[in-house]
């Protein structure tokens, strides 16, 4: 029986199936914050309606069955047993109220986004294929202000003006990535993990840094941009391994 049937009472499943697989592989590549952290993903046409991981969970125990389903508008979530994490609901219910195109949200504290949001320059510059994905793709938040409670929230949804640029280096903080889909937005939270590693460890050497050039950055990200169905293949194979291993992610 395929994971898409295994609770067919549910809403979303496949959305919380792959959801699921996305903070096991992130808890796997020690990208979580012990019990901190959330991703979120959009249901509905507006986006305002969403599901999240619940309050307290690590993203190494998480299935599809666990996740909330939160509606941005309803200001009686956080007074019920079952409430999301107060911050959560500040930064991602603040993102899926104002920010549309922001179908999918994840949140990390990951040790190399968050050196490189911890410099006071936190550019990334195009030193590498990785690097290049995300030339002029990505927004620095300059002003942290705190937990995320729903006014940061509202101010940082604020800046995802641009729909072009899909992440978020959140000074002082961590980094947001928001996308589409489940395997759209890990893709690239994954990418800018990498990224922001190499370019911390080419910094850690002392050498001068081999920069490319703005058009070839530019052409690079834009390849890369419309590389067939490489998100979607991504996390197919993440979810094989985890079901090779008999995972209970898809429960």
């Amino acid at each position: 029986m395929s994971v898409a049937n295994l609770r067919p009472n549910m809403d979303h499943w496949q959305h919380r199936v792959d959801l699921a697989a996305a903070f096991r592989w992130t808890a796997r590549l020690n990208m979580h914050e012990g019990v901190a952290n959330h991703f979120s993903l959009a249901t509905n046409d507006d986006g305002t309606q969403f599901l999240m991981n619940p309050n307290q969970m690590h993203f190494a125990r998480i299935r599809a069955s666990d996740l909330l389903h939160i509606d941005a508008n309803d200001p009686s979530t956080m007074e019920g047993p079952n409430a999301p994490d107060p911050t959560a609901w500040g930064l991602h219910g603040g993102i899926h109220r104002h920010c549309r195109h922001a179908r999918c949200v994840m949140h990390v504290h990951s040790i190399h986004a968050t050196v490189l949001a911890s410099l006071a320059d936190s550019r990334l510059p195009p030193i590498d294929q990785n690097c290049a994905t995300f030339y002029n793709r990505y927004v620095i938040d300059e002003n942290y202000g705190g937990l995320a409670f729903e006014d940061e929230g509202a101010r940082c949804a604020q800046l995802f003006t641009d729909p072009k640029k899909k992440v978020m280096i959140m000074g002082n903080h961590g980094v947001l990535v928001i996308g589409e889909t489940v395997a759209e937005t890990f893709n690239r939270l994954y990418y800018f993990e990498r990224a922001a590693e190499t370019y911390i460890r080419a910094l850690q050497t002392g050498q001068p840094l081999r920069v490319l050039p703005d058009d070839i950055a530019e052409k690079t990200a834009r390849e890369l941009e419309t590389y067939p169905d490489q998100d979607a293949r991504h996390l197919a194979e993440l979810k094989a391994i985890l079901d090779e291993e008999g995972a209970n992610y898809a429960t």
